[in-house]
Parts: C-alpha cells; sequence; structure tokens
C-alpha cells in the first residue's frame, strides 16, 4: 500500500474512546443494514453503541503491557521453591481471522526462581 493507504489503514493512537466508539457504532449500524436488519428499530436502537462497547471491552489486552498490569506487584522470595499454580481463569477474546469471539480458561504455573508475583496479577496477565 502507498504511504496515505497505510496510514489510513494504520489506527491512530491519538484516537479517544470517544471517536472510536462513534465510528464503531457507524460500522455495526451499516453491518446490520447489510444483512437486512434495520438499525433504527425499537429492538435495534442501542445495538450498536452495546456492540461497539463489547468489543472495545473484549480487546483491552491489546493496549496492555506486561509491566502495566503487574504494577511492580513481583517481590523477593527466596524460600518459596514449589511450584505456584491458578487454575480455570476465564479469558475470552476475538479470533482475529473472523472476528468472533471466543471463550475459555487458562492454568498458569511457575516455579518460583526468587521473585514471586501477586496471584490476582496472574488473572490480569491472562487478559493482555
Amino acid at each position: 500500500p502507498s504511504k496515505q493507504q497505510q496510514q489510513e489503514i494504520t489506527p491512530s493512537t491519538e484516537t479517544t474512546e470517544e471517536e472510536k466508539i462513534t465510528k464503531m457504532t457507524n460500522a455495526c449500524r451499516t453491518i446490520l443494514e447489510c444483512i437486512g436488519e434495520n438499525p433504527d428499530r425499537e429492538g435495534l436502537l442501542k445495538t450498536p453503541d452495546r456492540w461497539a462497547k463489547a468489543l472495545l471491552f473484549m480487546t483491552k489486552g491489546y493496549a496492555q503491557t506486561i509491566p502495566s498490569v503487574t504494577n511492580n506487584a513481583i517481590f523477593a522470595e527466596d524460600h518459596h521453591h514449589e511450584m505456584v499454580v491458578v487454575r480455570n481463569i476465564d479469558i475470552h477474546s476475538l479470533c482475529e481471522h473472523h472476528m468472533v469471539p471466543f471463550m475459555g480458561v487458562v492454568h498458569i504455573g511457575y516455579i518460583p526462581d526468587g521473585k514471586i508475583i501477586g496471584l490476582s496479577k496472574l488473572a490480569r496477565i491472562a487478559e493482555v
């Protein structure tokens, strides 16, 4: 693609949440029309806005980093050498090829090597 096309393809990090929701709401209205629905029908009036907010929530991990979600909750611990396990962490995301949601569970285990992390942070890492 040309440089101009690339700029149009690449999402701006400067786009506000409100601007994203507006663009996504308009896109959802178009999708509803394309599948033969009337986005102005009573049952669908708020659907585009709900869909946009849900999609942003399901993809929030794309904008997060491990350091930001762990928030320095890593501690020195020389006496703990057994495996630490957190099971059944619910996850949800989108298939990048089809943009459809999927859900599952993750199990995380690690053997501390002089450092441990708060257990709640492991669930947050799974969202990234």
